[in-house]
């Protein structure tokens, strides 16, 4: 196909694509809306790209269309369709928080009215950056969470609520407002769902979870319920069926939580550390390995963690399998792991095992190749802190042998 040269004023200055929706702001430079409005709102900028001007607080949300280009591009992909060029769509008119206020207003009239509200704010909340910041500033985060709140977990209404909530992105000083006005009832809300909503509103609700407590106060996170890590640990445990984002945001929000308080017992008795080993038995993606070996580290700083682990069958052996093998990060992780179980848990049945699953030789290895300094010195220690159970036996390679640290 012939290379079609594209006029350099079609072009987005941010982007250098072709401009669907151009708009100038006050400096008189024209982007195409979606670029401008995700520098400004999503990236958090209040300059121009190209002059580096200040941009006061209302420009921020007052783009003018630029109608005549727009014409222009439409013109020029319709000429050159023949070529493959699609005519880009008139856009639609960005809303204003006084649409959005009438529409939350109408949406409370009557549950009929309300589900056609809720999907409208969806189509909206869909469209743009701009149109997300307007629903903020309109107050309908406030409106969702008392949907939220108010509904039955699975209903059509608290699913689509879920859904305009977390595409909106929330700013950490709306998460906190949530939990401020909504409190414990908001919470106890999202863990319904995560029982009894399907698999796309539970994603959801793990996502919403984790922004949440990433920004909580420690008497939030202190506070934490049971049931809570229970159903974190479901959503890893039925992992197949959700998002690589929802399983990572599971993993997260429990990195949040277990340093706290008795939350790695609480994360411990809702199956968390069996669950673990079992995926790491095969897992492949390199962040999410040291996401699984990094929870799985905190678990086993407390006993009962310890004990679920030697109580696997693959428990050892999975951690012992991970170093050198996933990424600085995560062999570090594992060797802290064996390091707690060494410290703590070692008796002979523990140390023999170590042995026989390669653990010893792996740790003889860790001091003869390019790992990071910290992996190396708590490695030794583990090796000298069990050299008379280990140092002699006819597990450990001969050639790793000559590693072992004497003293």
């Amino acid at each position: 196909m012939e290379e079609i040269e594209v006029p350099a004023h079609f072009l987005c200055p941010i982007s250098l694509q072709l401009m669907r929706d151009p708009v100038t702001v006050s400096t008189g430079i024209t982007y195409d809306r979606v670029n401008i409005e995700r520098w400004l709102f999503t990236c958090k900028n209040n300059t121009c790209p190209v002059t580096k001007q200040v941009l006061q607080e209302t420009d921020l949300t007052s783009t003018t269309p630029n109608h005549t280009l727009r014409r222009l591009i439409q013109a020029w992909c319709t000429i050159n369709a023949c070529h493959g060029i699609e005519r880009i769509p008139t856009p639609q008119p960005p809303v204003d928080k006084t649409q959005i206020v009438k529409i939350l207003n109408d949406a409370k009239k009557s549950p009929s009215t309300g589900r056609k509200c809720l999907r409208r704010l969806r189509s909206i909340t869909l469209q743009s950056e701009r149109n997300r910041s307007c629903l903020e500033a309109a107050g309908a985060i406030e409106f969702l969470a008392t949907i939220i709140t108010k509904s039955d977990a699975g209903s059509d209404e608290c699913d689509e609520a879920l859904s305009i909530l977390y595409h909106l992105n929330v700013s950490e000083s709306y998460l906190k407002s949530i939990v401020i006005n909504n409190g414990e009832e908001f919470l106890e809300s999202l863990m319904r769902v995560l029982k009894c909503g399907n698999y796309q509103s539970r994603s959801y609700a793990i996502m919403l979870l984790k922004s949440i407590f990433e920004v909580a106060d420690p008497f939030q996170l202190i506070s934490v319920k049971q049931e809570f890590f229970t159903e974190i640990v479901n959503v890893l445990r039925d992992h197949h069926q959700f998002s690589q984002q929802a399983s990572k945001a599971a993993l997260k929000l429990l990195v949040e939580l277990c340093p706290w308080g008795r939350n790695r017992i609480k994360a411990v008795e809702g199956g968390g550390v069996s669950v673990l080993v079992d995926l790491l038995l095969d897992v492949t993606e390199r962040r999410v390995c040291e996401l699984m070996l990094n929870v799985l580290d905190l678990l086993c700083r407390c006993a009962e963690g310890r004990a679920e682990l030697l109580k696997h069958g693959a428990g050892l052996a999975v951690v012992s399998k991970k170093i050198l093998r996933v990424s600085h990060a995560a062999s570090d992780r594992a060797v802290r792991i064996l390091c707690s179980v060494c410290k703590f848990s070692a008796t002979a049945r523990v140390l023999q095992e170590m042995l026989q699953v390669g653990v010893v030789s792996k740790l003889c290895l860790v001091l003869q190749v390019d790992a990071s300094v910290k992996t190396k010195e708590r490695a030794r220690e583990i090796l000298k802190l069990n050299a008379r159970a280990w140092r002699d036996s006819p597990c450990v390679p001969a050639h790793l042998l000559s590693s072992y640290p004497s003293s």
